[in-house]
């Protein structure tokens, strides 16, 4: 499922410059597509340390420990 996220926010991401970039490029479009990049790589960051902080996987890539919510009484 990170990968399928990955590649929408690198899609979306292109998509953007490439609106941004139709009629010239201005300092205006270079900070935005500055941050669609950064917010691209946050979020794949984000998704790496989700995957990193689950446990270990069994072979087929699920985990093997879920983290889950404390229940406080």
């Amino acid at each position: 499922m990170d990968d399928v996220k990955r590649t929408y926010r690198g899609i979306e991401t292109d998509a953007r410059k490439a609106v941004r970039g139709v009629d010239g490029t201005s300092l205006k479009d270079r900070v935005g597509n500055a941050g669609d990049e950064a917010r691209k790589e946050l979020g794949n960051l984000g998704d790496k340390v989700r995957r990193t902080g689950r446990g270990p996987a069994d072979r087929l890539g699920n985990s093997a420990t879920t983290p889950g919510k404390r229940r406080t009484t």
